[in-house]
C-alpha cells in the first residue's frame, strides 16, 4: 500500500519531532520513533506495515487511516490542477470550441449516452469556464472541494459528451481528479490553509496514497499486461515509430527492425510491466524514476498527446516518503523559505486521521513533546477505508469487463480509454464507402465518408456507426431521400494484416439490431488466421522499386470489391495469393477467373469488381505505379539540374519565359501568370516548403522554444477571448453583429508567421493530391 518501511510510519510519527526535524532523513526519523522489533522487521522495512497491521478488519482500518504527512499530496494536488489548466485550453478545446462543437450545424455526434447534448454555444464556453476555474481551484487550494466538484462534474459532461475522442489519458484525468475531491489534498500549500488554520500542514490518512499510488500503479502495470498481446510482442503494433528521430541514437548501433522490436515495443513492455514495481520499493524508486521519466519525455515528442506526459511525471514523486518536499525546500537559501512550500513544523493532527497509543519515549523527550491523543476509528473511517479497497477493486477489474459490454467489442475489446490497452493496436483504412437507398423510391446513392462529422473514430466501432446511420438517416430526407437504407462498406488493417471489412456491407445499419451487452451481429471476424502473411508481405514490399507501391487484400466468401483505378495510376495489377477470385471489369462487361500465382492488369479509369468464388477468404494485392508522380518526379529532377546549371555558370543558353521563375523565384504576382509552366510552379513551391521545413528542422532551442510559446500564447488568447465573449453574451446578451464580428477576429487574430503560411498548400497540384 505505500513504499518502504519509514513511508508510512515516520510520517504518522511525526507529530513527536520538534521543527527541526526538517533536516532529517526519512529513515533517521523511523529509527528516532520506532522500536527495535520495528526497525528489524523486513516486511516492515520493504512494505511499510506489518502482517498484523492487515490481520484483522479493525487493523487494516488503522492501517488505512494512519496519519501521513501531506507534503507530497500537496505538490501533486498543484501540478495536477496546473496541468489540467492548461489540458482544458488545450486537449479539451476551449480555444476552439466554437469549431469543435459547431452550434446549430446538421452534426453527427457521438455521446456515450443518446440523451446527452451540447449546451448552445455560449454555455458551452460557460461549462469550460466552471471547468478551468475549478483547476485553478484546486491548484491554489482555494474553495478545494468545491474547486473539486466545478472540475468533475464539467469534465465528465465534456467526456460522456464525445466518445470519439475518448483515450486512456483522458480518462485517467477523470479518476484523478474524482480522487482528489474525496481526498484533503489541500492540507499543505493550499489557500485554504491560509483561510483555516486548522487545515493547515494537517495529517492526511495513508489511503489518499494510496488510492493515488494504486492507480498509476494499475495504469503501468495493466497497460504491460495488455502489452502481452502476440501483435506487440512480435513488433508489429508501433512498428512505424523506429523511423522517428528520436531514436536515432540506437539506429547507430541496431538495425531499423531491432530498434522496433527490441527498443519499441521490448522496452516498452518491460518498463510497463516493471515500473510499478519499481517505484514502490526504496533501492530500486530512483532507476524507476530516471526510465519513466525519460519513457515519458519520448512520449511528449512521439504522440499529439497533451498534458499527459507531464502528468505521469508529476505522478512519479507520489512514490516517495510523503515528507520529500520538505527535505527538497529545505536545501534552498532561508530568504526564499517564504515563499515555498512549508519546511516545518511537523504536520498537525486531523479528524480523518486514526492515531495510534504513542510509542515510549525517554522522560527527556515526553517532557517536550505532546503526542496526539490516540482515537479508535469512527464509522467515517470505517467508510472511506471500505471505499478505498472498493475503488481498487473496480479499477482492477473494469478493464477485463468487456464480456458485460459486449455490444462495445470490435475487433478489440471495449470503447478505447478504460482499459489501458495504449498504443496496442494501430490502424489503416484503405477504403471506406457509404451506400443510401431510398426506401421509397429504390434511388441508390453514394455519401462522402465523414459527412456531417468531424471525426473519424465511427470506421472502427459499431455502437459509433450505429450511431451515425441513425443520424444520417434523420438528415437525409432533407434532401428528398425518404426512409433512406444505409451501408457501409470500410476496410481495414489492423496492425499490419490484411485490408479487410470490418461490417457486413449487405446489412442496412439503421434498421440493425445493436446492443451493449450482446455481440454485435453485423461484425465481420478479423481473419487472425491469416496474420502469418506478414512476414510474406514485408519479404513483397522489399523486392518493390521506391515508385512501386502494394495494397494486401482479404475477402470473405460471396463478397466483392468494386473498386475504381484512378487515371495516375497507369500501372495497376491484381495478382491472388490465396484463394480464388473473379475480375470484372465493368465497362468491358467481361469476367476473368484467377488463381494463386495468376496475375492481369486492370485498366486505368475504369471501375472493376473483384468477387471471391473460393469457399474460404480470398488473398490478393493490388500493385501499382503512380505514373504521373513519376513522371513528375522525373520532371522535378531536370528542374533542379537545370536551376543547378543557372546558378554556377554553366548553362549558357537562355531560358524561355515559362522557365525564367527558376533564376527569378515566384512571388505572389505570379501564382496566376499562365506564362508560367504549371510544373514549374509547383516546383518552386514545393522547394519553398522543403526551404521552411529545413530552416524548422535546423532551428535553434531558442527559436523552438520561442515558435512553440507563441503557438501555446495565440492558442490560450483564443480560449479566454472567446470566453469572454460567451460570458458577456450571457450577462448581458447578444451585441450588434458588425461588433461581434470584429470581438471574434480579433480573437482569431494569430502570429505573422501563421498568417503567411496559412494558404501555402498543394492547392495548385490538383489531381496529385497523393503527393
Amino acid at each position: 500500500m505505500e513504499p518502504g518501511a519509514s513511508d508510512a510510519t515516520a510520517a504518522g510519527a511525526r507529530y513527536a519531532e520538534p521543527s527541526k526535524a526538517k533536516k532529517k532523513s526519512s529513515e533517521e526519523n523511523e529509527q528516532a520513533t520506532s522500536s527495535p522489533s520495528e526497525q528489524t522487521s523486513t516486511m516492515k522495512r520493504l512494505f511499510g506495515f506489518e502482517k498484523e497491521d492487515v490481520s484483522s478488519w479493525h487493523q487494516l482500518v488503522c492501517l488505512l487511516n494512519r496519519p501521513t504527512d501531506p507534503a507530497s499530496l500537496g505538490i501533486f494536488r498543484f501540478l495536477f490542477g496546473m496541468l489540467m489548466a492548461l489540458d482544458i485550453t488545450q486537449e479539451r478545446g476551449l480555444s476552439h470550441l466554437d469549431f469543435k462543437y459547431l452550434d446549430g450545424a446538421p452534426v453527427c455526434r457521438f455521446p456515450l449516452f443518446n440523451f446527452l447534448k451540447p449546451l448552445p454555444m455560449d454555455w458551452m464556453f460557460f461549462v469550460y469556464f466552471v471547468m478551468l476555474l475549478g483547476a485553478v481551484g484546486i491548484m491554489l487550494g482555494l474553495f478545494y472541494r468545491l474547486a473539486c466538484l466545478m472540475f468533475i462534474s464539467t469534465y465528465w459532461y465534456v467526456f460522456f459528451l464525445d466518445k470519439t475522442t475518448w483515450n486512456n489519458h483522458s480518462y485517467l484525468y477523470g479518476l484523478i481528479g474524482f480522487q482528489l475531491t474525496l481526498m484533503d489534498a489541500n492540507r499543505y500549500w493550499s489557500l485554504d490553509g491560509l483561510r483555516n488554520p486548522r487545515k493547515r500542514n494537517a495529517h492526511v490518512p495513508l489511503w489518499n496514497y494510496t488510492l493515488l499510488r494504486t492507480q498509476i500503479f494499475i495504469v503501468y502495470f495493466i497497460a504491460g499486461v495488455k502489452k502481452l498481446d502476440a501483435d506487440w510482442v512480435e513488433g508489429y503494433s508501433m512498428k512505424y515509430l523506429a523511423h522517428h528521430w528520436l531514436f536515432d541514437p540506437f539506429k547507430m548501433i541496431l538495425p531499423v527492425e531491432l530498434v522496433s522490436l527490441m527498443v519499441i515495443h521490448g522496452g516498452g513492455l518491460i518498463l510497463d510491466l516493471t515500473a510499478g514495481y519499481l517505484l514502490f520499493f526504496d533501492v530500486t524508486r530512483p532507476v524507476a524514476i530516471f526510465f519513466v521519466s525519460y519513457f515519458h519525455c519520448m512520449n511528449s515528442q512521439l504522440f499529439s498527446i497533451g498534458m499527459f506526459a507531464y502528468t505521469m511525471l508529476a505522478t512519479s514523486p507520489l512514490f516517495c516518503y510523503p515528507d520529500w518536499p520538505r527535505r527538497f525546500f529545505g536545501r534552498f537559501p532561508e530568504f526564499l523559505w517564504p515563499v515555498l512550500p512549508l519546511i516545518s513544523p511537523a504536520p498537525s493532527p486531523s479528524s480523518s486521521c486514526v492515531y495510534p497509543n504513542p510509542p515510549t519515549v525517554p522522560r527527556e523527550q515526553d517532557e517536550t513533546h505532546s503526542a496526539p491523543k490516540p482515537t479508535t476509528p469512527s464509522f467515517k473511517h470505517k467508510f472511506r477505508a471500505f471505499f478505498a479497497i472498493l475503488y481498487i477493486t473496480e479499477q482492477l477489474f473494469l478493464p477485463y469487463s468487456h464480456f458485460i459490454t459486449q455490444g462495445y467489442n470490435n475487433w478489440t475489446n471495449g470503447l478505447y480509454g478504460y482499459s489501458w490497452d495504449m498504443m496496442v493496436h494501430s490502424r489503416s483504412h484503405q477504403h471506406v464507402k457509404i451506400t443510401y437507398r431510398d426506401g421509397v423510391t429504390g434511388d441508390v446513392g453514394y455519401l462522402n465518408p465523414g459527412v456531417f462529422t468531424q471525426s473519424r473514430r465511427w470506421k472502427d466501432h459499431g455502437d459509433m456507426l450505429k450511431q451515425y446511420a441513425t443520424c444520417l438517416s434523420e438528415n437525409l430526407p432533407r434532401f428528398n431521400i425518404s426512409d433512406p437504407e444505409i451501408y457501409f462498406d470500410i476496410w481495414v488493417s489492423i496492425n499490419d494484416r490484411f485490408q479487410q471489412r470490418i461490417f457486413d456491407p449487405r446489412i442496412d445499419i439503421v434498421k440493425a439490431d445493436w446492443s451493449p451487452f450482446r455481440p454485435n451481429p453485423w461484425l465481420m471476424p478479423l481473419l487472425v488466421d491469416l496474420s502469418p502473411w506478414r512476414t510474406k508481405f514485408e519479404e513483397i514490399e522489399g523486392s518493390l522499386d521506391n515508385q512501386t507501391e502494394v495494397v494486401f487484400i482479404a475477402d470473405f466468401p460471396g463478397l466483392f470489391l468494386e473498386n475504381f483505378v484512378s487515371e495516375d495510376l497507369g500501372n495497376t495489377s491484381v495478382q491472388v495469393l490465396e484463394g480464388l477470385v473473379k475480375v470484372e471489369i465493368v465497362d468491358e462487361k467481361k469476367n476473368y477467373s484467377l488463381q494463386p500465382g495468376e496475375k492481369m492488369q486492370i485498366p486505368a479509369g475504369a471501375y472493376h469488381k473483384v468477387y471471391t468464388v473460393s469457399g474460404g477468404p480470398s488473398c490478393y494485392m493490388y500493385i501499382y505505379v503512380n505514373t504521373t508522380e513519376a513522371e513528375l518526379q522525373k520532371n522535378f529532377t531536370k528542374l533542379s539540374e537545370l536551376q543547378e546549371k543557372v546558378r554556377n555558370g554553366t548553362e549558357t543558353e537562355p531560358l524561355p519565359p515559362e522557365l525564367q521563375p527558376l533564376i527569378t523565384g515566384l512571388d505572389d504576382q505570379d501564382s496566376d501568370n499562365s506564362v508560367i509552366d504549371p510544373v514549374v510552379r509547383i516546383f518552386l513551391k514545393r522547394q519553398k516548403r522543403m526551404q521552411e521545413v529545413k530552416k524548422r528542422r535546423e532551428a535553434s532551442v531558442v527559436e523552438r522554444f520561442q515558435r512553440f510559446a507563441s503557438k501555446k500564447y495565440y492558442s490560450i488568447r483564443r480560449g479566454f477571448l472567446m470566453t469572454a465573449i460567451a460570458l458577456r453574451n450571457l450577462a448581458v446578451g447578444l451585441p450588434p453583429l458588425e461588433q461581434l464580428t470584429r470581438e471574434v477576429a480579433y480573437a482569431n487574430l494569430k502570429e505573422p508567421e501563421s498568417e503567411t503560411n496559412q494558404d501555402e498548400r498543394l492547392k495548385d497540384e490538383v489531381g496529385h493530391g497523393e503527393l
